[in-house]
């Protein structure tokens, strides 16, 4: 089992950036993919973008690409979610999330593709 814990969410302008962190802990050596996700209220959870520990392949929704970045930092088992020119409708909570079997790359764009996932924090963006 990982335990996640997200921070750096928060209240910003459009066109405004933040920096979103999970910082991972536990069995980390068994996670494959480290995802990002975001529930809007009344809607389902969605896939951001994703990330392999041992290949640094990232993945993108389209609706973000180009404008967030997914990293990691292997040193502090931290991935983080670099969101610039942000629009009102990415307002929502946003969860880190590990898979710990190796997926393939259709089901780490699903939330059935990770096994552990943190508390959230929520990102506003007003227009």
């Amino acid at each position: 089992q990982v335990q996640l814990v997200e921070s750096g969410g928060g209240s910003v302008q459009a066109g405004g950036s933040l920096r979103l962190s999970c910082a991972a802990s536990g069995r980390t050596s068994r996670s494959y993919y480290m995802g990002w996700f975001r529930q809007a209220p009344g809607k389902d959870r969605e896939f951001v973008a994703a990330i392999r520990w041992s290949s640094y392949i990232t993945y993108y929704a389209e609706s973000v690409k180009g404008r967030f970045t997914i990293s990691m930092d292997n040193a502090k088992n931290t991935v983080y979610l670099q969101m610039n020119s942000l629009k009102p409708e990415d307002t929502a909570v946003y969860y880190c999330a590990a898979d710990l079997y190796g997926r393939s790359s259709s089901e780490l764009r699903t939330s059935r593709g990770y096994d552990d996932w943190g508390q959230g924090t929520q990102v506003t963006v007003s227009s």
